[in-house]
Parts: structure tokens; sequence; C-alpha cells
């Protein structure tokens, strides 16, 4: 319950940061953040498997940049699962994801290796 917590904690400060640095991006309360963060973490589980295994062939042939269209796609799909949390096109979806990603990243780095 304490990882699922943290996890939580760590994706709504990176779409903090996101929503903070991509113009496109949009959430109203920090309440919008957190439920934003779950429902991340739920599709990520469930629905981004899914994409992962239907784009393998065009993963390959772009040697996995695809990925980063499979993880705008989630974001994108957060955004209409929570009506408060707006992604406005694909280029904000992309950057958000790129940016999310880094974020939870150096997040996860820092606590696991301090």
């Amino acid at each position: 319950m304490i990882g699922f917590i943290v996890r939580t904690a760590i994706t709504a400060v990176a779409l903090w940061v996101a929503v903070s640095i991509v113009p496109g991006l949009e959430a109203n309360d920090v309440r919008t953040l957190l439920l934003a963060a779950i429902v991340l973490g739920i599709v990520n589980a469930i629905v981004r498997p899914v994409a992962v295994v239907l784009s393998i062939p065009v993963t390959i042939l772009t040697f996995g940049l695809f990925l980063l269209v499979v993880n705008a796609g989630m974001l994108s799909l957060v955004a209409w699962l929570v009506p408060a949390f707006t992604v406005a096109g694909f280029a904000a979806a992309l950057f958000g994801s790129v940016v999310i990603s880094i974020v939870s990243a150096t997040i996860n780095g820092a606590l696991t290796t301090g």
C-alpha cells in the first residue's frame, strides 16, 4: 500500500511539472493531479501493455520510438477519462509524456539510490 501511495505521489509531481512546463496541458487543482496520477497508473497497468504488444511491429521498425506515441496515447486517454485534466493535441501529449517519464525516472532514481 505504501508503494502505491509513493508511486502515485511521484506521478502527481511529474504531472505537475509537465503541466507547468508543457503548453497545452492543464489541470484545475491538486485533486485533479492526484486523480490523474491514479488513473494514469491504472491505464499504464492495464491498457499500455496491450497497446505495446499490438504495436510491436511498428515499434521494431521505428527502433522503439513508437513507444513515445504509445505513451502520448496513454496520457490522452487519461485526459479523456479525467474531465478536469486536459491535453490540447498530440504534441502536448507527446512532450508531456516525455516530461512525465523524465521526472518520474529522476525522482525514482533519487529515492532508490539515496
